[in-house]
Formats: structure tokens, C-alpha cells, sequence
């Protein structure tokens, strides 16, 4: 399906006054309306006559359409574009570029419109419907651009409590792991020096423990002591049998000695 486009520009032309150029733009070809406000003129530029310029230039026509669409609908810097006199009323309207560093121009001849103001009111037309709708996208810009700013503005007044709240909330956890932790090592205090006081009993129960056995050592008496004892006491006894079987011999010896 054929797309139609509209374009108008401004052209400021080199030792010229400038002229408006309104374009028309199909797939193959396309149309041109050129005034300065007092003439006005036309160029027609059907398939046949496209389609033989981009042969002539080794380009599909659309590509053709396209570079020209460029460089009608926007001045392009670096452009030197012209507009001048080529007889009996007729203009050519010409255009540079660059392709592949070289320094190309594209020339259309245009004829005098046979109702220069109907051309040239089209154009203003033209140009005030787009000011109008350039103006309704600008009030429609900024609206959208306000909306936006009260947006962003609660966005930031929202990230702000946020970021308070979440100081608060750091801080106060902070408050509580304090006073976990300083409970925690008051504790580790207190463990630590039980732990001290348990060593210094236990560093001298050792001692007491050792003069007790000593102590203990000297009631406790050995199964070998014990047997030598039992022996010198059966010895013991044994001697004192005997005793009273010679005593009175050596009473009998004194009584017959007397």
C-alpha cells in the first residue's frame, strides 16, 4: 500500500531569500510546492522520471525517495541548497551531499504554479496546521512533564522517609545489638572469672590432698609389716612360755644353795 507523507521547510538558500518548500512523499515518487509569499511553483516528479534519476545515480528508487525526503524535510548541515532562475519563469531547485567522500548535487526543475495563491495558502495552511498540532503536543509535553515532576517529587519525598525510617530502624537495632552484646560479654566477665576462682581452688587442693596421704601413711600398715609383726609377737610369746618353767628351777637352785 502506498504511504503519503507530508513535509515543509524552511529553506535558507545560498545569496537568496528564503522560500518554504512543502513535499508530498509516495513509495515511487513525489511531489513539490515551492513559494517565496509573492510566486509560487510545482514540481511533479512521477515513477518514470524517478525511477531514470536513481538509474542514473546506480539506486533502488526507494532508497531515492528516501535521500531526497531527507534533505526536503530537513535542512541538513553542510548542505548547500539553491534556488534559481532557469527561464521563462521556471526554477531549479538543487541540493548537495556527500556520498563515499565525494560531493554530489541533486537538481529538479520546477514550473511557475498555474494559481500561485492557492499554492502559496495551501502552504501557510499547511504550516499553521502543523503549528497547531506542534503546540498541542508541546501543551500535551508539558502536562506529561508536570505529572512527571509531582511524580518524581512524592517518588523522592517517599524515598526520603524511606531511607529516615530505615536509619531509625538500623539505629535502633543497632541500640538493641549494643546492649545484647555488652550483656554478652559482662557474662563472658563473669564466666572468666569464676573460671578463675575455680582454678585457684583447684591449684591447691592438690597440696592438702598430698599431706593428707602422708598423714594417712604413716596409720596404714602393710601386709609385710603386718606378718613381720605377727611373727616377732609369736617369737615374743613363745619366750615368755618358757620363762616361768625355769624360774623356779633357779628358785629351787637358790633355795638349795641356802
Amino acid at each position: 500500500m502506498d504511504t503519503t507523507r507530508h513535509t515543509c521547510l524552511k529553506l535558507e538558500l545560498k545569496d537568496a531569500e528564503p522560500v518554504f518548500a512543502k513535499g508530498t512523499w509516495f513509495e515511487f515518487h513525489f511531489d513539490l510546492s515551492i513559494t517565496d509569499g509573492r510566486n509560487a511553483w510545482i514540481c511533479h516528479a512521477s515513477e518514470e522520471q524517478v525511477r531514470e534519476r536513481a538509474a542514473q545515480w546506480d539506486q533502488p528508487v526507494t532508497e531515492y525517495v528516501a535521500l531526497a525526503e531527507r534533505y526536503l524535510g530537513f535542512q541538513q548541515p553542510g548542505s548547500v541548497y539553491g534556488f534559481t532562475d532557469s527561464g521563462d519563469g521556471h526554477k531549479r531547485l538543487s541540493w548537495t551531499f556527500e556520498k563515499e567522500g565525494t560531493k554530489l548535487e541533486w537538481r529538479w526543475k520546477c514550473q511557475p504554479s498555474p494559481d500561485s495563491k492557492k499554492t502559496t495558502v495551501e502552504i501557510m495552511d499547511f504550516l499553521m496546521d502543523a503549528n497547531i498540532r506542534l503546540s498541542e503536543e508541546v501543551v500535551r509535553k508539558n502536562h506529561s512533564f508536570e505529572r512527571l515532576k509531582v511524580e518524581s517529587e512524592k517518588c523522592l519525598a517517599q524515598s526520603e522517609k524511606i531511607n529516615n525510617e530505615k536509619m531509625e530502624f538500623e539505629s535502633a537495632i543497632y541500640s538493641k545489638f549494643l546492649g545484647v552484646l555488652n550483656s554478652k560479654k559482662a557474662k563472658l566477665r563473669e564466666l572468666r572469672d569464676q573460671l578463675i576462682q575455680q582454678n585457684k581452688v583447684t591449684g591447691k587442693l592438690p597440696q592438702e590432698g598430698e599431706s593428707t596421704d602422708k598423714t594417712e601413711s604413716f596409720d596404714e600398715v602393710s601386709d609385710d609389716e603386718k606378718s613381720e609383726e605377727e611373727e616377732a609377737f609369736t617369737s615374743h610369746t613363745a619366750t615368755s612360755k618358757d620363762i616361768p618353767a625355769t624360774r623356779p628351777r633357779r628358785g629351787r637352785k637358790r633355795m638349795m644353795h641356802k
